[in-house]
Parts: C-alpha cells; structure tokens; sequence
C-alpha cells in the first residue's frame, strides 16, 4: 500500500494515525468562532483542521434556496446556505492563524469555483464530500491542482467508489469510510468495510465519522483506518444543523488520548515474552 504525505505527515499502514478536526460549517457563519475551535483542534492535538467552501447558487438549485427556513441570517434556505458561507477575509483570517498556529488547513470544495477559491491559499490537499464522489468534472478539477485527495464515500456504492477512484487515479489518494447521516446510529456505521477498501483499492483507508460518541471511530483505528475525521464543536446544544453529530473539545481530546494508546496497544504483531514478564513467569509457571 503506497502512503501518501500532506504537509509534514506520512499517512499510511505503520505510521501514526491523521486525525482531521471538521470545522465544516460549525463556526456558524462567525471568522471568531472559527478560531477558537481551531484552538480546540491544537489544544487537542490534531493534525489538521478542514472548513467547507461552496458558491451556493451553483451547488444548490434555485427551488432549494427558496425553501422556507427559519434561521438567525433569514427564513429561507438560502439565506441559512449564504450566511455560512465565510467570505476572503474571514478565511485570510483563518489562513493567517493557522500559520501562526503552525496548525494544517483545507477544506471540502462542492464546485470548481470553491476548488479554485481555496488554492489561492495552498492547501496542503483537498478534501471531497461524498455528496461529490459522482461529479467527475469536479473530481478532474480537484486533480489539476496536483495535490493530494482525501475522499469520502458516504451513500456510495463499490461501484460508484471504482469508477471515482478510476476518474481520480490511485496516486496520492486516501478513501475515507463514511456514513452520510448526521448523527449517525450505530448499526449504520459498518465499520467492517474498511478493511474490505483497503483489499479493494491498495490506497490509504480512513474513517470520516457523524456519530455522537467515541468507541466507533476508534474501533476504526484498530481495524486499520490511517484517517480520522470528526466535526468539532464548541458545544452540541448550539443552534446549527452539524453541532449534533460533533464532538465538544473534551470529546475530542479524549479522542486523541485514546487513538494514540490504541496505536501504541497494537504493537507489530510478532508474539514475543517481555522483559518485564520475566519475573512473573519464575514466579508462576510451574512447568518450563
């Protein structure tokens, strides 16, 4: 399995797991908001943090955008979709903080325009949403930029994930295991398909998770995910559509702890007697 780099980090099989704190659309519109779940993000010990960058009116319809939606930016869909969206400020502001931070950001793009929006900033990959995993225009855009790709495959099918992974070639690529319901249940989560990936496309496997808790996405580490991604909030009540399906920075951080003892547990694989065994085997085996 060929492993892939983004930025300082090598993401593969036998090197520590890369977890992506999802901002997404969680700083409500707000550039400040952004910032302190970017602070939750470092504090946590992650390695990334992911925003999300759409021009509405090519990725929503017009019928969409006139839905009636109450929301503090309006009561329609649109006005909600419009008033999420950051705009250059806000994610100079984003860029420049990071930097300082020396703390890794991109975003998942929904439209070419978006794609093109966020290059100006040289992200150190892309991010696409399984919503896009079957607009191969936009998944050939995201290739002319030559940077790495994390793609999700939520509500995918293996034939839809083939033909993506086709259109995207197998170079510098990372799948993601992913269900696309906010907050997922746990018997949607079938995290048994992410060795079933691994065999399948020889590339770098991770895990992109909506549900509430934590055991899940670590279970995904011990079944071999190099990847994990999870929306980050500042508190789960707040108004917003993702909050719920998003960890509280003490959920995060747990999380991190957590991963990083599960890496250590799983040690290489070869059954050996420890030094520190030494003694409890004198004491108790009776039979050599």
């Amino acid at each position: 399995m060929a492993n892939v780099k983004i930025g300082k980090d090598i993401i593969g099989e036998g090197h520590p797991c890369y977890v992506i704190a999802e901002i997404g659309i969680n700083h409500n519109g707000d550039v400040e908001l952004a910032k302190k779940l970017i602070d939750a993000a470092e504090a946590a010990g992650c390695n990334a943090v992911k925003c999300q960058k759409r021009t509405v009116d090519v990725v929503y319809s017009r019928e969409e955008l006139a839905k009636p939606r109450e929301s503090p930016f309006g009561m329609t869909n649109g006005d909600l979709k419009r008033g999420l969206e950051l705009d250059l400020a806000a994610y100079r502001e984003i860029d420049a903080y990071c930097r300082q931070m020396d703390m890794p950001w991109f975003a998942s793009c929904w439209d070419e325009a978006s794609v093109d929006f966020i290059a100006q900033f040289n992200p150190p990959c892309y991010k696409i949403a399984s919503a896009s995993l079957t607009d191969d225009n936009l998944l050939r855009h995201h290739r002319m930029k030559r940077k790495p790709i994390i793609l999700s495959t939520g509500m995918s099918t293996l034939e839809q994930i083939d033909h993506a992974v086709a259109v995207l070639g197998k170079d510098d690529l990372i799948l993601l295991h992913s269900t696309s319901t906010y907050p997922a249940n746990y018997d949607e989560l079938n995290l048994r398909c992410i060795p079933v990936l691994q065999k399948r496309y020889g590339v770098p496997i991770g895990y992109s998770g909506h549900e509430t808790g934590l055991p899940s996405s670590e279970a995904a580490v011990a079944l071999g995910a190099c990847v994990v991604e999870r929306h980050i909030t500042l508190d789960r009540a707040m108004w917003g559509s993702d909050h719920a399906a998003s960890l509280e920075p003490n959920g995060i951080t747990r999380l991190m702890r957590d991963i990083r003892l599960i890496e250590t547990s799983l040690g290489d694989g070869i059954k050996r007697v420890y030094e520190r065994e030494q003694p409890i085997l004198k004491k108790l085996r009776r039979v050599p």
